[in-house]
């Protein structure tokens, strides 16, 4: 079910949240007055709190509370923790945050389950401290830093983990920010963000070094309804042209990959869609992250409530519980819908992206 009526529609025109909360320490940072400023600009209700708690008074109906969460952005100041990265394997060697949350609304949602609360997106305004804990990471981690298949691309930083950077970009500046300053930065490092939306044309004249990979995070039209608010495939894969036409190392990220009736014509049309958009570009450099649809009892619990009435199946159906290293069950295909799948898109990839390196599938 897609949200209420009153929900924000963030592509409609760039995402406007209803009100922007900054609270008292955020109100110390030039970046922090900076997003307060352009949100103001737009017609945004400010409310300056008077300390640092984020009081968030909504509803008691669960489905109107996630619809007031989602039309609010709060300003804060990253705490300590969030300034000491943590490894995000397989994507990159760490994972480098500048916010929490997200404006779409995508009946498969990672986030959910992961953050605790209503689903308010936090922006963080010390966006420098965050800059300048960069240096100490350098040459470190697993992932990128000291693997064979993909040591070229450096240290590795993800910045969308928690977040959609590319949506917020137009209130935040962040992204521009962190792409600018790897930019200056002449060391073996790379930043990695994806994104489902559109807007990047304030990337494109960014002086980016080739230090920042720009990923699409796509699924084909037939499974548009579960992403809500997102930017048009097509739309999506234009952005991906203009930006590997700007010199930018690019990605696809397909995620997430869901086996419902018609998968094998529909991805196979979506890398179709990829080749065709793609096509012509010289020395094109372009990576690709396959991820497979799962969820646990914690994460399914809360979009049910979020998206009560959503086509995207849960019901256990060709599924197989996993143990995560930290003892924690997920609901992943099984291996017979794995080995198709995976099958399906190797083959897919080979024969219509031949120049595509595959990073991962999981």
């Amino acid at each position: 079910m897609q949200p209420l009526p009153s929900s924000p529609r963030p592509e409609a025109a760039g995402w406007r949240p209803r009100r922007l909360l900054i609270t008292r320490s955020a109100r110390g940072f030039a970046h922090g007055r900076s997003i307060v400023d352009r949100a103001a600009a737009l017609g945004v209700e400010i409310v300056e709190l008077p300390g640092d708690r984020l009081n968030l008074d909504f509803a008691d109906d669960p489905r109107r509370a996630y619809v007031d969460a989602k039309a609010t952005l709060a300003v804060v100041v990253a705490p300590p923790s969030k300034r000491k990265f943590q490894p995000i394997a397989p994507s990159a060697d760490w994972r480098v945050d500048l916010a929490e949350g997200c404006p779409a609304h995508c009946s498969y949602c990672y986030l959910a389950g992961s953050l605790k609360g209503p689903p308010i997106t936090r922006v963080y305004a010390n966006l420098d401290e965050i800059l300048d804990a960069l240096p100490a990471y350098l040459g470190q981690g697993m992932i990128t830093t000291r693997s064979a298949h993909r040591a070229h691309e450096g240290t590795t930083f993800e910045a969308s983990c928690y977040t959609d950077p590319l949506a917020l970009e137009p209130l935040t500046g962040s992204l521009s920010t962190m792409i600018a300053a790897f930019g200056r930065w002449d060391v073996d490092a790379q930043l990695r963000f994806t994104t489902k939306f559109a807007d990047v044309a304030p990337l494109l004249s960014l002086d980016h070094g080739g230090r920042t990979r720009m990923r699409a995070s796509l699924n084909p039209k037939a499974f548009a309804r579960f992403e809500g608010g997102t930017a048009p495939v097509g739309r999506r894969l234009q952005a991906l042209r203009q930006m590997a036409e700007a010199g930018y190392p690019i990605g696809l990220t397909i995620a997430p990959i869901i086996a419902a009736p018609g998968w094998e014509d529909a991805y196979a049309g979506l890398i179709d869609d990829v080749a065709t958009a793609l096509h012509g570009l010289p020395e094109l450099d372009l990576t690709v992250e396959l991820i497979t649809h799962r969820y646990n009892p914690g994460s399914k619990a809360v979009l049910d409530s979020w998206y009560p009435g959503s086509a995207l199946d849960m019901t256990g159906a060709n599924r197989v519980t996993k143990r995560t290293k930290f003892g924690t069950e997920k609901q992943v295909y099984d291996a017979a819908t794995m080995r198709a799948l995976r099958t399906c898109f190797e083959r897919a990839i080979a024969d219509r992206l031949p120049h595509a390196r595959i990073l991962y599938w999981t």
